[in-house]
């Protein structure tokens, strides 16, 4: 979670103060109130108790306030080092709780704590805007922005500075007082409704059940699928049942692979619908987060609020966006009818009198890939058990970059979480991995990499190493066999581990330009470039080994991968880009102006200015598009997928010349990488490529040319 510029992290650790409880005789001392005790810093899951949330919040709220006096009390002219330096650092403690509870609300959530998020979130916003609306702060950021041409700063100090004055301007630093407190209320109430869609998409997800009584209507699922629905049907009081539900394992094994045509549909329904029944509706969510969102657009001066949220990305404008949007839509529909062409083909063999539905999408794509590439995807998961795909992720990072992994004993929350020591080849630390991999009631849908602690460099030369995470929402093992990943999942663990050596490896003098701080449009650019590593096969030698026997994946199979890696593709690219068009067009929309919000007649209207086949939908349908609606991280940004992906497509193109594993190639990129937010992106992409980027190369990526 970055919700504001500056890293929370600070000056004032000498102003904390501990806060204990009787227990036992003794005082107990609060976790988030002192540095963690171990050696790299690890949050101290275990001993962490629901009640240590606000007092330690209320702790750090206070040592920032303390930070913030004694950055605008001082007398000296504005420096670097008397004003962006400090701000940069402001409250540990606020840092550490508020880190753990994000971490925790999204993976690993329980009642208690959601109510906690529910009271501190909202008061973490009216911090932020406290901080943000500080009128002595900003005229010290003003002075030096506007002293910039005069001094001989540093690139990342430069781009601290710059960055910095955006954001005061952006949070409302050059309103009037009664509009300033008008934000904040604006403000107040986004946050409280983030909360909201997040709780009832959560409750939503979990709510939802197909239960199947009759085993003739599983034909075709994998067995591992259906071991897990029996499972599922057991701990919800079923047993002797199936349970099948939206999570993706679950939701993905119908669609793709269920020989029962209403079982899809009944699945395909379920999740295009899903948050749109009684006390989990997030309809009217939607609708009061697009009118406060106008409202804060318009008090800022933009027309809209996806100009409002496209002028500080690469993109600068949604105009820009949306052009390079159809540039791709526009021969990705061409492929869908291609792609329908080909299915109904193999349906009307088969003697069937329909034709393609949404919901015969993913179950006949699949039989067209086994006919055109003899590709069964059942026949691969052996080979793509969890832990040997990670084995994967560290041995491509250690072949690109010089970085190895060994798992240690350390604090956990969750005892599926596992915890790694990252050291370079000259066994110099370098951060701490965390992976929690397998999809649980309590953790949110989807995939995901943040960080515990960022990295940064101190004042007197010493170094802060981050704790990085990546989470998903894979099939747990079943008592016969271990987690088994599809092709996707086996994508979204490099894609996520992208993020991850994104921040593992940052060498960023400045915590706010650490990592993945970087502008949301370049931010996707390294997790889906190393997703081209998934299947190449040098990698794939190092760890595609059959579960049970130790067999290395075949040569045969390998093959039947990659010719087949562009199959469907105009599906996954109009659903993909017709979301982020959608998404774009929320921006656009103003409910005084433009009428009471109606989602589903607006998204048939969008869908319709689209050409959107009638074949499928929007990758998110609004009510559960969490990057769009969750918080305000994707928000009219959802594009930056597509946006990311013209960079990575082009960056590949270098290592298809010169090899999967050229050292000089990884040198560049790690260079890349380890620069976090200090430059320009577009400067770290060129002096990485030579050249600006090519978007065509994301058509060939492609196969839509």
């Amino acid at each position: 979670m970055k919700p504001i510029i500056m890293s929370i992290c600070a000056a004032a650790a000498a102003s904390a103060i501990g806060l204990g409880s009787a227990s036992c005789g003794h005082e107990r001392q609060n976790p988030f109130m002192q540095s963690y005790a171990n050696e790299y810093g690890i949050p101290p899951f275990e001993e962490i108790q629901i009640e240590d949330y606000v007092p330690a919040f209320d702790a750090g709220i206070a040592e920032a306030r303390a930070s913030i006096d004694s950055i605008v009390a001082n007398p000296e002219a504005p420096t670097f080092e008397n004003t962006m330096l400090p701000m940069d650092c402001l409250s540990p403690t606020l840092e550490r709780v508020m880190s753990v509870l994000a971490s925790l609300t999204e993976a690993h959530s329980t009642p208690e704590l959601q109510a906690v998020s529910e009271e501190l979130y909202p008061r973490y916003t009216a911090f932020t805007d406290e901080l943000m609306m500080n009128d002595a702060l900003f005229e010290r950021v003003k002075v030096l922005y506007n002293n910039i041409d005069t001094v001989n700063q540093p690139l990342d100090e430069r781009r601290a500075i710059e960055q910095s004055y955006n954001d005061f301007v952006r949070s409302g630093a050059l309103l009037s007082p009664e509009q300033k407190e008008e934000l904040k209320k604006i403000n107040n109430t986004l946050a409280n409704l983030y909360l909201k869609f997040n709780k009832n998409l959560l409750n939503a997800n979990n709510t939802f059940e197909i239960v199947v009584d009759n085993e003739a209507d599983l034909a075709g699922i994998p067995a591992n699928t259906v071991e897990n629905a029996a499972a599922e049907a057991k701990a919800r009081g079923k047993e002797g049942k199936w349970v099948f539900t939206l999570h993706a394992p679950s939701r993905l094994a119908v669609l793709q692979y269920a020989d029962n045509r209403s079982l899809r549909e009944q699945m395909w329904r379920g999740y295009t619908t899903n948050a749109t029944q009684g006390e989990n509706d997030n309809r009217p969510v939607i609708a009061e987060i697009l009118k406060a969102r106008a409202q804060k657009a318009k008090l800022l001066g933009f027309k809209d609020y996806a100009a409002y949220a496209t002028a500080d990305k690469m993109a600068k404008t949604p105009e820009a966006a949306e052009a390079l949007l159809t540039q791709i839509f526009e021969p990705a529909k061409k492929k869908v009818a291609e792609e329908v062409a080909e299915m109904q083909a193999v349906a009307n063999a088969e003697g069937n009198d329909f034709k393609i539905a949404p919901w015969d999408y993913y179950y006949y794509a699949e039989k067209v890939r086994q006919q055109k590439y003899a590709l069964d995807e059942s026949a691969l998961r052996p080979y793509f058990a969890v832990d040997s795909v990670r084995k994967g992720i560290f041995a491509m990072a250690k072949r690109l970059y010089g970085v190895n992994f060994e798992e240690i004993d350390a604090p956990k929350y969750h005892k599926d979480v596992k915890t790694y020591k990252v050291t370079d080849n000259e066994g110099n630390h370098v951060a701490i991995f965390i992976t929690d991999y397998f999809t649980r009631p309590e953790k949110r849908q989807g995939a995901w990499m943040e960080q515990l602690k960022a990295s940064w460099v101190n004042a007197d030369g010493s170094v802060e190493r981050p704790i990085i995470y990546n989470v998903g929402n894979y099939a747990p093992p079943t008592a016969d066999a271990p987690s088994l990943l599809s092709i996707d999942d086996v994508q979204t663990t490099f894609h996520e581990f992208g993020h991850g050596l994104h921040g593992m490896l940052s060498k960023a003098r400045l915590k706010s330009q650490s990592g993945t701080n970087v502008d949301r449009d370049f931010v996707e650019f390294p997790s889906q470039f190393h997703e081209h590593w998934a299947f190449q096969p040098e990698l794939l030698a190092e760890y595609a080994h059959h579960y049970k026997t130790g067999e290395l994946i075949p040569d045969s199979l390998v093959n039947q991968i990659n010719a087949a890696s562009k199959h469907n593709m105009g599906f996954m690219t109009a659903e993909l880009a017709g979301a982020a068009l959608l998404d774009l067009a929320w921006g656009h929309y103003n409910p005084e102006t433009d009428g009471p919000v109606d989602v589903e007649a607006f998204e048939a209207k969008v869908a319709e200015k689209l050409g959107m086949p009638a074949e499928l939908t929007f990758r998110y349908r609004s009510p559960y598009f969490k990057h769009i609606f969750g918080d305000e991280g994707y928000a009219s940004g959802y594009y930056t997928y597509l946006w990311a992906e013209v960079l990575d497509a082009d960056a590949f193109e270098l290592f298809k010349e010169k090899g999967a594993f050229d050292p000089e190639s990884a040198a560049k990129m790690k260079t890349l990488l380890e620069s976090g937010g200090s430059q320009d992106p577009m400067v770290l992409y060129e002096t990485f490529r030579g050249h600006r980027p090519e978007p065509a190369a994301v058509i060939r990526q492609r196969g839509l040319n």
